[in-house]
């Protein structure tokens, strides 16, 4: 079949890699006039993440750009530690940055698969043979198929199911993240300042660049998630006045050209697929900070790739047992990432010295660092990854 995958940053050149192997003929239209580099650390965990990067082929090559993070100290006004996150507890059993990810996909895909980059989908339109997409470009094309991998602001979302408010369920954190120059002499470890409702990290996961992360609670705040120059107003009044060395992260912010700013929101829908078009990853059932999203997105990809060359191209019984398999996984995800404003940034200093001293029993206390660990570990591993007949790698 001819298909049309919109997003390359994870999802997408996934989902293009089980395609091509399949033997269909794949397109990736992505919207960024390049491959997105930098970004924030993600994970993978357990045996179901492991093995389905075994099956793509790419663990090794993932595994040569592994963070290899220590400890995250938690650090009060002053700069002294008062407690650790650790680094084994929360980077999984493999951790890389989310643009070596996206490196390593495109690098295993672009030979087999056709990236359109600087462009993307302007509308829709179905029948029961096949899909017509018009393109910001001016281009026009017929597909069999459309895959909508382009990560929470869905434009694949927004043309086929609706822009509906009932799809979203923020989660009232909002988060800007950049990268700046080495200062504070980290190596593969990073420090984590809180106060009430505001949170500031700093990593610097491969002993370069220091990756700083800007989060905070504010619940029904109101942003254009095109305008980047008000999203840095908005991360400078919502850190003015906290302590620690905010003010020089903010001037570094100011400067970085790699800025990102979004807010925590899951994404619930009644059904992934409308006829000839399927949601994966953000786009279909973003779960937010702690639900697994990377890994839900590479699992997600080989069940729905599988499913179609399963069902020989019946899209709608390949899409309706995708999502059968799908969905109680990505519940189980969505839920544990409900609790994640407690532990990102905890709203009273009450609440952040409760945090703290979790922390400092879990490192301290090996019995308590297992459970931890086990329970950080449970959702990502809920599933009975399903056999394929998928053929060899060439």
């Amino acid at each position: 079949m001819d298909i049309l995958i919109s997003g390359a940053s994870v999802a997408g050149p996934a989902l293009a890699l089980w395609l091509s192997r399949y033997g269909h003929d794949v397109t990736v239209v992505e919207k960024a006039p390049a491959l997105r580099g930098g970004g924030y650390a993600v994970d993978f965990r357990g045996a179901v993440h492991l093995e389905t990067l075994n099956r793509m082929g790419l663990r090794a090559a993932l595994e040569v750009r592994a963070t290899h993070m220590g400890d995250i100290a938690i650090v009060d006004g002053t700069g002294a530690q008062v407690a650790a996150l650790p680094s084994a507890i929360f980077s999984g059993d493999l951790e890389v940055l989310r643009g070596d990810l996206a490196a390593v996909l495109y690098a295993a895909t672009r030979e087999r698969v056709r990236y359109r980059f600087g462009d993307h989908i302007t509308a829709i339109a179905q029948d029961d043979a096949g899909v017509d997409v018009d393109f910001a470009s001016g281009r026009r094309r017929r597909f069999d198929l459309v895959a909508g991998c382009d990560g929470v602001h869905s434009g694949v979302r927004r043309l086929v199911f609706g822009d509906s408010p009932q799809h979203t369920r923020p989660l009232g954190v909002y988060g800007g993240i950049f990268t700046m120059p080495a200062t504070m002499h980290l190596h593969r470890s990073g420090i984590m300042y809180s106060e009430p409702g505001r949170s500031v990290t700093v990593m610097s996961p491969h002993g370069g660049d220091q990756i700083v992360s800007l989060s905070f609670y504010e619940p029904g705040l109101g942003f254009d998630h095109r305008d980047t120059a008000q999203q840095r107003r908005i991360i400078r009044e919502r850190f003015a006045g906290v302590g620690w060395r905010t003010p020089e992260l903010l001037d570094a912010m100011d400067a970085a050209a790699d800025f990102w700013f979004d807010e925590s929101t899951q994404i619930h829908l009644d059904s992934w697929s409308s006829g000839r078009v399927v949601l994966l990853g953000d786009a279909g059932f973003a779960g937010g900070p702690g639900g697994n999203g990377t890994g839900l997105a590479v699992v997600g990809a080989h069940v729905l790739a599988g499913e179609l060359d399963r069902a020989r191209g019946e899209h709608r019984a390949a899409f309706a047992r995708y999502e059968t398999l799908m969905r109680p996984y990505v519940a189980t995800g969505q839920k544990q990432a409900g609790g994640s404003p407690d532990f990102l940034v905890p709203t009273t200093w009450k609440k952040i010295a409760q945090r703290n001293r979790f922390f400092k029993t879990i490192r301290y206390v090996p019995p308590m660092r297992r459970v931890f660990k086990y329970f950080a570990t449970r959702t990502a591993t809920a599933f009975d990854l399903p056999e394929y007949e998928v053929p060899a790698l060439t």
